[in-house]
Formats: structure tokens, C-alpha cells, sequence
């Protein structure tokens, strides 16, 4: 058991850790204040290779997979939760291409993305079924004037990127849309600029802003026979269970970058005739949080390993899970110390903490919320998928 990193993926770390510290940082409260889409930073991930890390080198990435972006990732949200999803954005609608599309459509989608030439979205939640999967209500049915071809109709909601996006992966119901059989569910690709879409709303949000979040109408939208994903509710499933560890990454990232700051505070605030650091309380505090944020950072990057080795299927879920659910759950309590070290500081905009502490709430809700995740995890022991011995 080795558990430490390549040397390819320690200089990627590196590279990226000294991009984070000299472009990321300096704009992060800039592109939270503004909620701007940070076109300057998408840039210089262009510049710096790093929109291609989970696609394959034949498709014009760079093959890093997902213990890559996950180490990027990490260190981006450091500073800057939203430009750690924009690099999250690289492989979630990416995924189910990689996992289940024809070698025509990775030859066609693939390349933009990790080219930084395109951008693209996953379609999955709408307004009445986000963690509920089957609830969905968008609907495909034959088209009648092509081949294989289909006419989609449905509204998607909450999609981050869905504004900058050039083409969206979009599930929708193949049949009743009252039925809730995992057979019914189809993975489709439609390019933005298709007739009949729409983008008629940008949600306002409390925290990770600059990444849009958007509605999405599909309106009569006709798909041809070559845009058409194979898998179903399972490609659903598989995607998402392999983008854990990235979702987990942004928690980690999050988490040691409140600590962080936080830490360096209480050592020059005096307080009581010396440093804040200097209560024992306090540096109980920080340790506690210090020892969480080492195991999450475990448990990623197990899972990230597991993830890029194929292993994202049922059996795997646990694994894959604990680590979304831990890391967010830490993320969330790493930034709630953080502002409380820093005092009222900390709830000023003065100090980033309070921008931690806003987009931490967003980890645990997004691709499967932290109570998803426990009753993944829970049915992953009862079906001795996870056990000991």
C-alpha cells in the first residue's frame, strides 16, 4: 500500500497549487461579489492544460483521470469553490459519454471540452424531482420524420454551466411519464443551439456564484439516432457514483482553505494579553478539524483510485459515497469554525471565511445530498457490498 503520489500527479499538484496561489486567489472575492462568469480564469485553464485532465489523450486530453482533477480540484477550491466546479464541469457531462457513448460521439464532444473550445452541461434535476430520479417528467418519443430519431419536451432545473454551455446530456423518460421502471429512462445529447431550447431563468443563489445555474426548456427538440447515449437509469447512476470523489474534492479544498486562513488569524490576533492561538480550546478546535479534514481526504482519494480503475458500479457505492458525504459534511464544519475563530471578522466581507461558509451549503445538497449519500451508504452494509470479513 503506497500512499504517495506519482511523481506526474505531485507536479501536477504543485503546478496547480502555485496557479491557485498566484491567479485564483487574488480573484475569488472579486467573482463571488460580481458573480460574473470568470472567463479570464476558464483561460487560464486553458492556458494551463487543465480542462482536459479526465478525457483520455486520444480524445485530446491529457489522461490524467480522475485522481487528477481531483488533486486540481482540491487545490483550486482553496481558494475559489466556483472555479472548482468549473473544472468539475469538465467531466460530469463528459462521464456518461466516456462510459457509455459511441466512439462517433467521443470523437465529436470530447475533444472541444478538453480543447477548452466547448462547454457543456449535465441535465438531470427538475422542479419536481431532484434527489428522485424517476420522478423525472421529460419525455422523449419517436420522431416520426427521421430514423431512430426523437422529439424531446421537458424543463430542467438547477444546472450549473447550463447558460455557457455549448451542448447538454439530458435524461428523460422513453415512455409513460408517470412510470418509474429504470427502463424507461434514456440519455440523450442535444447541442444548445437546437430549436426549441431555451434558457429562460438564471437562478440567484446564495453562494458559489459566477457559475450560472439555470432553467433549461426542451421544446419540441428533435434528436437524431447518433445523439442518443445507450444506458439508461444505470448510465445515471454510474456517472454520478464516478464523480464522488470530484464533488468530495471540492469539500476537501474548502475545507483546508478556512482552516487555513482561519489558523493564520487566531496566531497574530491578540486577545487576553496574548494570541488566540495560544488557548488550548482554540488549538483543540483547529486539531479536531486538522484530524477530520486528513480523513476525508482518505477516503477520496481511495475513492478517486477505486473510480478510475472502473470500479463506480453497485458494488463500489459505499466507498464512493462516504467520501461526498464526509468531505462536504467537513467543508461545512470547517468554514462554520472559521468564522467563528475570526469573531465578528469573520462575518464580514472583509474576511473570505464567510464565502466558505455560504458555498459549503451547496456541497451537501448537490449530485445527491448528505442524506442520499447515508441511505447509499447504509444499503451498501445491509447488502454487505461494504462489510468486514
Amino acid at each position: 500500500m503506497d500512499f504517495n503520489l506519482s511523481e506526474e500527479l505531485l507536479g501536477l499538484q504543485q503546478s496547480v497549487r502555485r496557479l491557485a496561489q498566484d491567479k485564483i486567489k487574488p480573484r475569488a472575492r472579486d467573482i463571488d461579489i460580481t458573480g460574473t462568469y470568470p472567463q479570464d480564469m476558464f483561460d487560464e485553464f486553458k492556458k494551463a492544460d487543465l480542462l482536459g485532465l479526465c478525457i483520455p489523450e486520444e480524445y485530446g486530453g491529457s489522461g490524467a483521470g480522475i485522481m487528477g482533477l481531483t488533486l486540481t480540484i482540491e487545490e483550486v477550491t482553496k481558494y475559489s469553490n466556483v472555479l472548482g466546479l468549473m473544472l468539475l464541469l469538465t467531466r460530469l457531462p463528459t462521464g456518461p459519454i466516456m462510459i457509455a457513448g459511441t466512439e462517433e460521439q467521443k470523437q465529436r464532444y470530447l475533444p472541444g471540452i478538453a480543447k477548452g473550445t466547448q462547454r457543456a452541461a449535465f441535465c438531470l434535476s427538475e422542479p419536481g424531482a431532484g434527489s428522485d430520479v424517476a420522478g423525472m417528467q421529460s419525455r422523449v418519443v419517436e420522431d416520426p420524420s427521421a430514423s431512430g430519431g426523437y422529439v424531446l419536451n421537458g424543463t430542467k432545473c438547477w444546472i450549473s454551466g447550463g447558460m455557457q454551455a455549448d451542448w447538454f446530456v439530458v435524461f428523460a423518460k422513453t415512455g409513460d411519464p408517470s412510470s418509474r421502471l429504470h427502463t424507461d429512462i434514456g440519455a440523450f445529447i442535444v447541442d444548445a443551439n437546437s430549436s426549441g431550447v431555451t434558457r429562460p431563468r438564471v437562478d440567484r443563489k446564495m453562494g458559489v456564484k459566477g457559475i450560472d445555474t439555470t432553467e433549461i426548456v426542451f421544446s419540441d427538440v428533435k434528436v437524431a439516432a447518433n445523439q442518443v447515449i445507450g444506458g439508461g437509469f444505470a448510465l445515471i447512476m454510474q456517472s454520478l457514483n464516478a464523480m464522488r470523489p470530484i464533488v468530495a474534492a471540492r469539500g476537501l479544498g474548502l475545507a483546508e482553505g478556512a482552516l487555513m486562513y482561519a489558523t493564520e488569524y487566531v496566531k497574530n490576533r491578540q486577545a487576553f494579553g496574548k494570541t488566540i492561538a495560544e488557548f488550548q480550546g482554540i488549538q483543540w478546535e483547529i486539531a479536531k478539524c486538522a484530524t477530520e479534514i486528513e480523513a476525508a481526504r482518505l477516503l477520496t482519494y481511495r475513492a478517486a483510485s477505486l473510480a478510475d480503475e472502473g470500479h463506480f458500479t453497485k458494488e463500489y457505492v459505499p466507498y464512493l459515497s462516504m467520501c461526498k458525504y464526509y468531505a462536504s459534511e467537513v467543508a461545512v464544519k470547517a468554514s462554520g469554525l472559521a468564522v467563528q475563530l475570526l469573531g465578528a471578522a469573520g462575518y464580514m466581507e472583509d474576511h473570505p471565511v464567510e464565502m466558505y461558509y455560504r458555498d459549503a451549503r451547496q456541497l451537501t445538497i448537490v449530485e445527491g445530498t448528505s442524506q442520499v449519500q447515508l441511505g447509499l451508504i447504509g444499503k451498501g452494509v445491509l447488502g454487505h457490498d461494504l462489510w468486514w470479513d
